[in-house]
């Protein structure tokens, strides 16, 4: 758990997490099976490759393919990885995925890196700001993102252990680490990491670290901000939920676009719920532009100040 006042370190990217961690559950077992596309540097599966050469599958430029094979050999009984950037192994793989995974409800363990806009220079074609929204409309799917790389390592874990379909968002740049090794992991329930009183920030992936800092920023302006870590977005964490919205203002930021996102399905619940002011960070109907990655989140408005300032706009709404 993190306090109310936290250091966040540098760490390494989650897509590296990811890579590190697939050698470790190769070595707890001979059951895992890894199949990429033609991208194993970038995805980091080229260190489950060098260890283990006789279960990796490199299935070429062809997610579709991959996605097909990956969950034939999830059906035979292995624990089958497939990986390619998010953008190719959901749109490319989409029908596949629908087909031979979830359908069947086979337990493929599918692994999305180069996730949002944060990638950067590669440019809005390799961005995927949509694949939540994709990867949560296949019934049966559990559907995560990791904020740093110790979450990382711990959802992979939980995902193989998950009986059915999984999809695991992963990104290119270095996030600061938010948890400590001690921290413990459950699907479907969210970490609350501060509490505060006149607003909560729910958020996943790297904008958890970005909120962090926005309490900070409110805290200066004596505003009392919660924070809640909601990396399993499907199945979502409805207490959870219905707990920040007795606060009566919410935010919800996403590197993904807010029109299909997290927010999305945060709303849905509190429509069941209860309703409470509500506002949104993350990518407005655009796809972004090539550029730095601090350029690009700057530019999109993905930073702890704009999540401070939809803090401040919910307030402004919440006290009428």
């Amino acid at each position: 758990m993190v306090a109310n006042k936290f250091e966040l370190k540098p760490g390494g990217a989650t897509r590296e997490a990811f890579g590190k961690t697939l050698v470790e559950l190769g070595r707890a077992s001979t059951d895992v099976v890894v199949c990429d596309a033609d991208l194993s540097k970038s995805t980091y599966t080229h260190l489950f490759a060098k260890e283990f050469p006789e279960r990796f599958f490199s299935c070429g430029i062809a997610e579709s393919n991959m996605v097909a094979i990956g969950a034939g050999l999830a059906s035979a009984g292995k624990t089958a990885f497939v990986s390619s950037f998010s953008a190719f192994v959901l749109n490319k793989g989409f029908e596949q995925l629908r087909v031979t995974a979830a359908y069947p409800n086979v337990p493929l363990k599918v692994v999305g890196t180069h996730s949002g806009i944060s990638i950067g220079e590669d440019g809005p074609s390799q961005m995927s700001i949509e694949d939540i929204s994709l990867a949560c409309s296949l019934p049966g799917f559990a559907v995560f993102s990791p904020a740093d790389e110790v979450s990382m390592a711990a959802i992979m874990k939980l995902a193989v252990a998950h009986p059915g379909p999984v999809f695991i968002r992963a990104g290119r740049a270095k996030t600061l680490v938010v948890y400590g090794p001690e921290q413990q992991f459950e699907i479907g329930k969210a970490i609350e990491l501060v509490t505060g009183t006149d607003v909560v920030l729910i958020a996943h992936g790297l904008m958890v670290a970005e909120s962090l800092k926005a309490v900070d920023l409110l805290a200066a302006e004596g505003i009392s901000a919660g924070v809640v870590d909601m990396h399993t977005i499907k199945p979502i964490d409805r207490d959870a939920i219905v707990r920040a919205a007795a606060v009566g203002a919410i935010v919800v930021s996403e590197e993904h676009l807010v029109d299909c996102g997290l927010g999305v399905r945060v709303a849905q619940v509190l429509s069941e719920t209860k309703p409470c002011i509500v506002e949104y960070v993350g990518v407005q109907n655009t796809y972004a532009e090539s550029g730095t990655p601090d350029a690009i989140l700057d530019k999109y408005g993905l930073r702890a100040a704009n999540v401070a300032d939809a803090a401040k706009r919910a307030l402004a709404r919440k006290r009428g």
